[in-house]
């Protein structure tokens, strides 16, 4: 008889848990999440392994030939840069010139849009030394 009031609480007690647990993950699901921040546009433009170096090394000393700016990222190959590099003149942040010379002659510079990324890239890398100084490298 005791086990069976004892069995009877505890079954209450997972019964009323389960149904506050299923309430809540119901709730849950009734609430909209939008993940379709502005911030994951930023990211499409800004993006990748190399966007920000590019813009960096472009910020730094502009225009650059292709030829430089590869010799600058060593690890980068040349398939690569040259989509990075049109990914940027697609998106406005980068412009190309073509000089018709023998042999062609292409510059990429920073367009006025591309300039107004560099406090924003300073404010990023500001952040990953605080980030670091801190301790926290879980990446």
């Amino acid at each position: 008889m005791q086990y069976q009031v004892v069995v009877n609480s505890i079954l209450s007690i997972v019964n009323n848990t389960n149904t506050h647990y299923q309430k809540l993950m119901n709730d849950k699901k009734s609430i909209e999440i939008d993940y379709n921040f502005d911030l994951n546009g930023i990211f499409k433009v800004i993006g990748g392994k190399w966007k920000i170096p590019l813009i960096v090394a472009m910020g730094s000393v502009c225009p650059r030939r292709f030829g430089e700016l590869r010799r600058e990222m060593e690890n980068l190959a040349q398939t690569t840069l040259t989509t990075q590099l049109r990914e940027l003149e697609r998106d406005g942040i980068v412009e190309r010139k073509v000089y018709a010379e023998s042999p062609p002659r292409v510059e990429y510079q920073l367009t006025d849009l591309g300039l107004t990324l560099k406090p924003v890239i300073d404010t990023l890398e500001n952040w990953w030394q605080m980030y670091t100084d801190r301790g926290c490298k879980n990446f």
